[in-house]
């Protein structure tokens, strides 16, 4: 009897840490499922800016600010006249509501109010707009009707409340604090306790500054706060003390995230910020290219006393936003010269550096922002022909980046060389099971790498295969609101800035997961937010306030601003109906025109 009391608190222990991990998967399924309801659960709410109206009373509403008029089917305002070129001219909006009107068809311009312009002219409320013989009268929103719309759409966060999601997030990160019970008598144990409170402490604080703002979404937050759980888990496994180092990387993260969305909100500050960013990236990439150590085989790591930083990880928050922000030029396809030539040298320079796997990351977030500056898919097919020539011949001068590929899908024929990362990590997924062995029986985190290149290994082996694609789902279902979210994005600057940052991190983790169990060949890069280190978890913060920059929904995220209050309306003056013109609506700044004139005579 004796004995088997013994044995059931051995194994007790274990049995409960177990059960804890079988917990924990259901509650980030759980926390996943409520955060995927409340961003797609509701519908898709288009902002109204204006409208284009013709003689015979047909209407164009604008969407966006950004809109192209032409006879293609992907013009904006599409006006299917044999006269009216593909692309003929655009009208656009700045942050301020002054509109603009540029002439896309040089030969021919456009007749604005019946005089030839072939050059951008300010756009006003009533101005006629002659596309090929077509007429077309300009009628912009007013202040009032912007409020008006913006007071009836819907709020987010109403469909599942953010608290409820953040209370299950809490119990699942004391859950996973408790795996660590076993290393209670470790010196870093108190450590570890400190930094699980800090960071439930930071989740909440946060959240806490969104309410006080006044915005209501936090689903995109909190799924962040879920990754850099699994994050802070990794990091106490395998170096505890640098739990420091990533508790003041993820406030600093956090301060990123606020400024850059207050740039993001001014659109004309952040396209005149697009030279200062690039230059200073480009000086950063050559300090880290000429003063750099080389760690791990490629020279991206800079040490200023006993700071130590990877600038390309920085670099990434500059490319996307020199990137995108050309919207002075926007239809000009000469105008992607800048962001070619911006690319090859920040591409250039990561090859030189051996930092292949990031310089994979920057080809496709600029092949992202080309096709949806250009739409022109032969010119990608070309860019992308071009960049895979380069590519065979840095393989012909960098024999060790061939030896990759070599033991690429061969990585158990090399287990004790080439292959050894790899086949360790597989190994690792394969013993870790469905919920993991935990964070004292695992082996792989003494791997070189195991923290940030072999972090899906890491994750599986300790804490399960479930837990480690939900951290994958994560990054995927991201990518998909940023999607879904750009289709009716107010600018094609945070439709840009949106979906590169959603290509690039859906790259990044296939980069790293794929090469991890040897799907693809190992380059080197991190998990967003799981990965330990200071310099990505800043980057991805910051990278995350471009994500959520094509995000609409009502008071959702700092860069759109909150809605005024409707005025109360005056009492209107009696008008005759000949020259009548409607008191409200996108008709208050009208001039006199004729009803007759614009719409046309009623049938009788």
């Amino acid at each position: 009897m004796n004995d088997f009391i013994a044995q059931l608190m051995t194994q007790l222990p274990s049995a409960l840490l177990l059960m804890g991990r079988v917990v924990s998967c259901l509650l980030a399924i759980l926390v996943i499922i409520r955060c995927c309801r409340s961003l797609f659960g509701g519908k898709i709410e288009r902002e109204v800016w204006g409208f284009l109206s013709m003689a015979n009373g047909a209407r164009y509403e604008l969407y966006h600010w950004e809109n192209v008029i032409g006879r293609a089917r992907r013009s904006d305002i599409r006006v299917n006249f044999p006269s009216v070129s593909r692309s003929h001219a655009a009208i656009c909006r700045d942050d301020a509501g002054a509109w603009t009107v540029y002439p896309l068809n040089t030969a021919s311009g456009v007749l604005l109010n019946g005089k030839h312009t072939y050059t951008a002219s300010p756009l006003h409320a009533g101005d006629s707009i002659a596309v090929g013989g077509v007429e077309l009268y300009f009628f912009p929103a007013s202040e009032t009707d912007e409020a008006k719309q913006a007071q009836k759409r819907t709020k987010a966060g109403k469909t599942v409340s953010p608290a409820v999601t953040l209370v299950l997030l809490t119990v699942f990160q004391v859950l996973t604090f408790l795996q660590f019970i076993p290393m209670r008598h470790d010196e870093y144990f108190i450590f570890i306790a400190v930094a699980f409170a800090f960071l439930i402490a930071l989740m909440w604080s946060f959240y806490l500054l969104c309410r006080a703002l006044k915005r209501t979404a936090y689903e995109v937050e909190t799924l962040v706060f879920f990754l850099s759980t699994i994050g802070f888990a990794v990091t106490s496994a395998y170096a505890p003390e640098s739990l420091l180092k990533q508790m003041i990387t993820a406030v600093l993260g956090i301060a990123i995230y606020l400024c850059l969305s207050l740039v993001l909100r001014n659109l004309r500050l952040s396209v005149k910020l697009r030279w200062p960013v690039a230059v200073a990236a480009a000086g950063l990439l050559a300090f880290n290219l000429v003063l750099g150590e080389r760690i791990f085989g490629a020279k991206n790591w800079v040490a200023i006393g006993p700071i130590s930083f990877q600038p390309s990880e920085f670099v990434k928050i500059a490319f996307i936003l020199a990137g995108a922000a050309t919207l002075d030029r926007l239809f000009a396809k000469r105008n992607l010269i800048f962001t070619v030539l911006f690319s090859a040298y920040c591409v250039g320079c990561l090859a030189l550096m051996s930092d292949f796997g990031t310089a994979l990351i920057f080809f496709v977030a600029f092949l992202c922002i080309a096709f949806l500056r250009s739409g022109d898919l032969p010119s990608i097919v070309m860019m992308t022909a071009a960049a895979g020539f380069a590519g065979g011949i840095v393989l012909h001068f960098k024999p060790y980046i061939a030896d990759r590929f070599a033991v690429w899908r061969h990585a158990w024929e090399f287990t004790q060389s080439t292959g050894y990362q790899q086949s360790r990590t597989m190994s690792a997924v394969a013993s870790g099971g469905l919920f993991g062995v935990g964070p004292e029986e695992s082996w792989l985190k003494y791997v070189g790498a195991a923290n940030t290149d072999l972090v899906f290994g890491v994750v599986s082996e300790e804490f399960g295969f479930l837990l480690s694609l939900c951290a994958v789902a994560v990054i995927l279902i991201l990518a998909v609101f940023a999607l879904e979210s750009a289709a009716v994005a107010r600018s094609t600057f945070y439709t840009i800035v949106s979906c590169a940052t959603a290509a690039m991190f859906v790259f990044q983790v296939m980069l790293n997961v794929f090469g991890a169990v040897d799907l693809l060949p190992l380059t080197g890069v991190t998990f967003p937010f799981v990965s330990m280190g200071g310099s990505s978890m800043m980057a991805c913060w910051g990278l995350l306030a471009f994500l959520k920059a094509a995000d609409t929904r009502q008071n959702a995220s700092f860069i759109l601003r909150l809605p005024k209050k409707v005025p109360k309306p005056a009492a209107a003056e009696p008008v005759s109906p000949p020259q009548a013109k409607v008191q409200s609506g996108f008709f208050s700044d009208m001039p006199d025109i004729p009803v007759d004139e614009i719409f046309g005579k009623e049938e009788p």
